[in-house]
């Protein structure tokens, strides 16, 4: 389990002071040291800047920022190319030009010694691997920043499997990274000023808690058990079965796929594959992952998909998967629809249904856009509609609101995009949107069959029935606690406390109004009646009822003016 707490992380980051150090120098080296500086932690800055001046890359002026944050990710190893590779799926937390720099990053990293496999086969299961498997190939056949792939046999069943081990020293590289990671971005909220709108806090707490899946292999499993069930009839579609017996949290032992990679394209012409048949069933899966399950492979790249005798396709590396509601996908159908149907006022409701709701957006503004953006692509024959180029197109006119897909709707596209870009490269001629478009009307007339209308008709009497049973109980509730003067009622009202000292303040004026009047009428009264006593043949208490009235009326008169002048101040 990774600790993912964040008390006293300060303090273990500066008892991981090397590691602290050098992805400090990593930044600097690639141009970033205006960053560092502004962070205020000189004692570090100050130890490594003299040796990066001496390990300068490239001339960096000629690479853009998002090159270079992709090239620091790649040299600071494992965790941070690992959250490269995560953060290319969130275009609602960084910028798209990152996004599409962050989808280059790839997995470089050398394979760790057979001897620390069979400790951690040993470690895992409590056996040598010698009385589990009756040989396993010591070279690995893929390495990766989190675990590494061998071939072997089980000693059994003699059944040929793939056996994924985690590193050995990946749990406390990571939770050392996360520990330097999470104080580095309070500091970049704190001090840069222009990267609080990022939230650098949330981009490493989303990635912590994206990778405690990631490093747990029996959620792979569960995974792949899911994605095996959705598939239990299609023949088209191989699904590697899994030992759940022998997988822990380091170890996975799933079937050994005999195969050819997607991106293969000459063993697969070789071979006589038929290419347009591969395109064809690997999109219709994707879709059908979508569509009628909402839970999918979100890494479908070529190197994930193998070719299989008879054209079968057999998706690998469950590590990453999406899923998505069938509310979120009926939204996505209304979106597509209206784009069809090109009418850009409807289209602009239909697009916000797929946002965060983080912002309230321009609506003149967001309808031109929209307009712009269904004459670019609402008249193109399906063969030159590109998923990807549209995708960008969308994110760009959110991005001008405030706005974002939801990460749930981005990774699908996004998943959609890279399956697109593998059936292209083994048929030109593909066209996913003519693939989309039978499981989209399906979607969309699923909405109003029997079956779901029934569902929806149940569900909605039962939630109104629960409503009218808990009426009376929360009335008489109600009720017994107004006889009793328990009632309490709390309201919040944003403008109030100004509201009642306005209204204090014209009341305290009209009573001093009414005061000084009555003030000038019974003193002039007292006047005209000639009541004495007298001074100077003057009513002694009508002349003072005056004098009082009069001082009252200037004060009045100045705090009306002085308040009138206030208001009317430019502010």
């Amino acid at each position: 389990m990774l600790r993912t707490g964040t008390i006293d992380a300060v303090g273990r980051t500066y008892r991981h002071a090397r590691r602290y150090r050098a992805i400090l120098g990593v930044l600097i080296k690639y141009g970033f040291g205006d960053l560092v500086e502004t962070l205020n932690i000189r004692e570090h800055v100050e130890h490594v800047k003299g040796r990066i001046s001496r390990q300068q890359p490239e001339p960096i002026e000629r690479l853009s920022r998002p090159e270079r944050v992709r090239m620091v990710l790649e040299e600071l190893g494992p965790t941070f190319v690992k959250m490269g590779q995560i953060l290319s799926t969130r275009a609602d937390l960084i910028p798209l030009e990152y996004v599409e720099e962050m989808s280059k990053l790839q997995d470089a990293v050398p394979a760790f010694p057979y001897e620390s496999v069979k400790e951690i086969i040993l470690s895992e299961t409590g056996r040598a691997p010698g009385a589990i498997f009756q040989s396993i190939q010591k070279k690995p056949i893929a390495a990766a920043s989190i675990g590494q792939v061998h071939r072997a046999f089980l000693k059994d069943t003699r059944e040929e499997v793939a056996i994924k081990v985690q590193r050995p020293d990946i749990q406390q590289t990571v939770e050392v990274d996360l520990d330097i990671l999470r104080h580095l971005a309070a500091l970049m909220e704190r001090h840069a000023a222009e990267l609080q709108s990022v939230n650098p806090v949330k981009i490493v707490n989303e990635f912590a808690r994206t990778m405690e899946d990631e490093m747990d292999y029996r959620v792979e499993a569960s995974h792949i058990e899911r994605f095996a069930r959705q598939f239990a009839d299609d023949r088209t579609i191989h699904v590697p079965k899994v030992f759940r017996e022998l997988s822990t949290r380091r170890m996975l032992v799933m079937e050994f796929i005999h195969g050819i990679k997607a991106s293969n394209l000459v063993a697969l012409g070789e071979d006589g594959y038929d290419l347009k048949e591969v395109a064809s069933r690997g999109a219709d899966s994707m879709l059908r992952q979508i569509c009628t399950w909402g839970f999918y492979h979100a890494d479908p790249h070529p190197g994930n998909i193998m070719v299989l005798p008879n054209n079968v396709v057999c998706f690998i590396d469950f590590g990453m998967m999406g899923r998505i509601s069938q509310q979120e996908r009926e939204d996505f159908t209304d979106f597509v629809e209206v784009l069809i149907r090109k009418d850009e006022t409807k289209a602009g409701d239909a697009l916000l249904k797929l946002t965060d709701g983080s912002a309230d957006p321009k609506q003149g503004q967001l309808q031109r856009d929209l307009l712009e953006f269904i004459d670019r692509y609402a008249y193109l024959p399906l063969k030159e509609l590109e998923m990807g180029k549209m995708l960008q197109s969308v994110v760009k006119i959110l991005r001008k609101q405030g706005m974002s897909l939801k990460p749930d709707l981005f990774l699908m596209v996004k998943a959609l995009t890279v399956a697109e870009g593998v059936g292209r490269s083994l048929d030109p001629d593909f066209e996913i949107m003519g693939h989309a478009e039978p499981f989209v009307r399906r979607l969309r007339l699923a909405r109003y069959s029997v079956p779901e209308m029934t569902r929806e008709f149940v569900g909605t009497g039962t939630e109104w029935i629960r409503f009218v049973r808990e009426v009376p109980v929360e009335l008489k509730e109600l009720l017994r606690k107004a006889g009793e003067g328990k009632l309490k009622l709390d309201i919040e009202y944003g403008a109030l406390e100004h509201t009642l000292f306005r209204l204090d303040l014209i009341s305290g004026r009209i009573a001093s109004a009414i005061v000084l009047a009555s003030l000038i009428i019974g003193s002039s009264v007292i006047v005209l009646s000639n009541t004495p006593p007298k001074w100077h043949e003057m009513p002694i208490i009508g002349l003072a009822g005056l004098f009082i009235a009069a001082v009252m009326g200037s004060w009045l008169l100045t705090s009306f003016f002085r308040r009138g002048r206030r208001q009317a101040a430019p502010r």
